[in-house]
């Protein structure tokens, strides 16, 4: 890593999660990655098949909260992810009215596909970082996340 003296660190960190969040947000950076990895799938439903996948089983109401969206709307747009095949909706097992999103084997297949492109274009994004720099942003990013994540 570099021994760059930055005044404000905290100031650094945050504009630099607020540019990373808004691109990782981007409507147009999900529908290049869709594109770029071949598959086909609503822009819109993309956050939420990645999320079923990662956090999953997961209620309609805690996937809202994660992607940022109201619950009607995630409510009327996982219905589309369980008619390609992608998600499965089963009952939670403490409260039966609960239905939670869980990924079916199409999804993970699908999400595998979106998984290798990422690190394809991550490979060409990080291409010029030492291997140094890889691994302590690695796990710098790492322990930011697990403390946001720990946050009261």
């Amino acid at each position: 890593m570099h021994n760059t003296h930055v005044e404000d660190p905290s100031g650094v960190i945050h504009g630099a999660l607020v540019d990373i969040v808004g691109i990782m947000n981007s409507p147009q950076r999900d529908a290049a990655m869709i594109r770029e990895a071949g598959i086909s799938l609503d822009r819109a439903l993309f956050p939420l098949l990645l999320m079923v996948a990662r956090k999953g089983p997961i209620s309609v109401t805690d996937l809202a909260d994660l992607v940022g969206r109201d619950h009607s709307t995630v409510s009327r747009q996982i219905p589309k992810l369980e008619e390609l095949g992608l998600i499965e909706r089963r009952s939670a097992g403490a409260d039966r009215r609960v239905r939670e999103a869980v990924i079916t084997p199409a999804g993970t297949q699908m999400t595998a596909i979106i998984d290798g492109t990422r690190k394809q274009l991550a490979g060409r994004l990080l291409k010029d970082w030492s291997e140094e720099d890889l691994q302590s942003l690695a796990v710098l990013i790492r322990k930011l996340a697990d403390d946001v994540l720990n946050m009261p």
